[in-house]
């Protein structure tokens, strides 16, 4: 059944008009009056609804019963990425909304190659938003997560956080899974260099800050790689756990 996110409110046995993306995608998957289809709009829950009426630009259903299902993570995780060449950051902001990242920061760190700021940063951010969308409609997740403006390093690591900071280095002695495996699930904020990974001083401000350096084994990830394979353990070891209090 396609999912579609709408940013409407949304109630049982509503008659609603779906938004023009969403709109969009009815024709183009050739969906026809009668089809059911699984709406939701990032507060909690899906609905189920057929639709009524297409027509060349517009599509109208009808919501059914809301069912309290939710696919996230049993604890809160940040993904502070930062900015990767190219089209990498699709990439792994799809995949990290695959896995359950709760939130995703990008960072201007001293060794990105990729520099935004003003119209060019907003434009990023909101094609960024839209692979959010796309990878929860995908992925079967009823939340979306939260996209925070591109941030320096320095800015970053200097605001306090409410999440335990981890930040990942090959120079680092102890592994996160092996650091994970001590722990009980609680909300954590993951770090990510760039192409050539954060610099040594880079390293000791945010240590300095509080953050605890772990690597992910013997072997250097690639940017795209590492954040991708951080979450995937800590959603192994702690994904079927209760949260601590």
């Amino acid at each position: 059944m396609p999912r579609f996110y709408c940013s409407l409110p949304l109630a049982p046995g509503l008659p609603l008009d779906l938004p023009d993306a969403v709109a969009h995608h009815v024709h183009v998957l050739r969906l026809q009056p009668g089809a059911m289809l699984t709406l939701f709009n990032g507060e909690g829950g899906e609905y189920a609804a057929e639709l009524l009426s297409v027509d060349k630009k517009r599509a109208r259903a009808l919501l059914g019963a809301h069912v309290a299902r939710e696919a996230e993570l049993p604890f809160a995780l940040t993904l502070a990425q930062a900015l990767p060449e190219a089209s990498k950051m699709d990439w792994i902001i799809e995949k990290a909304v695959e896995l359950g990242v709760t939130s995703i920061a990008p960072l201007a760190a001293q060794r990105c190659v990729v520099r935004l700021s003003g119209e060019r940063a907003a434009k990023r951010l909101a094609h960024w938003q839209g692979v959010i969308v796309a990878a929860s409609e995908q992925s079967g997740r009823n939340r979306l997560a939260q996209l925070a403006p591109v941030e320096s390093f320095g800015s970053f690591i200097a605001t306090p956080g409410a999440q335990r900071r981890i930040l990942l280095s090959p120079r680092a002695g102890t592994s996160l899974a092996a650091w994970a495996q001590t722990q009980q699930p609680h909300a954590l904020t993951i770090m990510i260099g760039p192409e050539g990974g954060f610099t040594a001083q880079e390293e000791e401000e945010a240590v300095a800050a509080g953050a605890l350096a772990l690597s992910m084994g013997p072997r250097v990830l690639r940017t795209e790689t590492a954040g991708m394979a951080a979450t995937a353990t800590l959603a192994a070891l702690w994904g079927q756990a209760q949260p601590a209090a």
